[in-house]
């Protein structure tokens, strides 16, 4: 009798055993444990720590509370600018709702996977290359919302979605490449325009303090001569001002286009008549003319003409030093009109020749 009862305490006992071995359930501190009663979910989520459940009616089902970090293949896409690219991300959620992502969704993780994907697609062909480039915190924040919103219902809650890579077509790496140099050189070249506008105005007011005081300018000529010979080179090249080299040609120009002075001629005296000769013939008067008037002396042009025969004319007078006298011109038979005189431009003004009187023409005439 005392063998049985012992053996049946023992046996009692194994079968506590056993049944506290498959009640026991042991929870960890970043999990929840859902508890299904014969299907039905048991109140809230188990604590973590030891607890137990009645073996074959009560199933638990544990729920990681951690975040999940779960990478998103890449998607490709056409962008809003018909670029064609592929994005990839990383999504970082954690379930908030242990009953909820148990019971709401088949397995939240493939779910999230999923909506993720699609979301990133609508986001690449809602945005321009240069959104996808450099505008990536909007982009996130966009692709964020798009994501939380149903997983809200699932018990997760999207902590943040973050774009990793955005690859591009190699033509295109090499448009953008080109873009980029040429708006480099463009700024480049926009700093040394500055530079040299910034030296020349610079440059301008050194160039006014050296005209008010010209040793300036021989002392940056010195100034120069040391800084070169300061290397110690075997050639020494002396920069010449460009003000002496202007004054140099100025001086045969200035000389090349001063016009010479003509020589005027000396003033001349009028020849003296030698002894015997008349000027004018003196013939006796007729009777009852009267005789003419004595007309003054003057002096012969260059010129003279030829008298009509049996008259006698004025004296010729010597040429002036530089001054060619005209041929004579002789006056045809019995014609007593006489020919303008000819002058230069440095020649003294000639006096009119008058033709002398005879017994045909008694008045003279010019």
């Amino acid at each position: 009798m005392g063998e049985a009862l012992i053996a049946a305490a023992a046996a009692l006992a194994a079968g506590g055993a056993i049944y506290v071995a498959a009640a026991a359930r042991v929870i960890k501190q970043y999990e929840r444990g859902v508890v299904f009663r014969l299907g039905r979910l048991l109140g809230t989520p188990r604590p973590p720590g030891f607890t137990m459940v009645v073996p074959v009616v009560d199933r638990i089902r544990k729920v990681n509370m951690q975040i999940v970090t779960m990478p998103v293949p890449a998607q490709e896409g056409i962008t809003r600018d018909n670029v064609t690219v592929r994005v990839d991300a990383v999504v970082y959620f954690k379930v908030v709702d242990p009953a909820g992502a148990v019971v709401q969704v088949e397995d939240y993780r493939f779910a999230v996977s999923q909506m993720a994907q699609t979301s990133l697609r609508s986001i690449i062909g809602k945005s321009d290359l240069d959104d996808l480039l450099s505008n990536r915190e909007k982009l996130n924040q966009g692709l964020e919302l798009m994501i939380d919103s149903p997983a809200v219902e699932w018990g997760v809650t999207i902590d943040r979605v973050e774009i990793k890579d955005v690859s591009l077509p190699d033509t295109m790496k090499r448009s953008m490449a080109r873009q980029a140099e040429a708006d480099r050189e463009r700024r480049a070249r926009i700093i040394n325009a500055d530079a040299e506008l910034q030296a020349s105005r610079k440059l301008a007011e050194a160039a006014q303090q050296m005209a008010e005081a010209p040793s300036a300018l021989q002392l940056r000529l010195l100034q120069t001569v040391m800084a070169v010979a300061a290397e110690k080179n075997s050639t020494l090249v002396l920069p010449i001002p460009v003000e002496l080299l202007r004054f140099l040609e100025r001086g045969p120009s200035e000389r090349d286009t001063t016009p010479t002075p003509r020589p005027r001629p000396a003033p001349t005296t009028p020849a003296e008549d030698p002894p015997g000769s008349a000027t004018q013939a003196e013939l006796p008067d007729s009777p009852g003319s009267t005789p003419p008037a004595e007309l003054p002396d003057r002096s012969a042009g260059p010129s003279e003409l030829t008298d009509p025969p049996g008259s006698a004319g004025p004296a010729e007078l010597p040429d002036s030093p530089g001054s060619a006298a005209p041929p004579e011109l002789p006056d045809p038979p019995g014609s007593a009109a006489a020919l303008a005189p000819h002058r230069t431009p440095d020649a003294p003004p000639v006096a009119p020749h008058f033709p002398p009187v005879t017994p045909d023409n008694h008045s003279p005439t010019e």
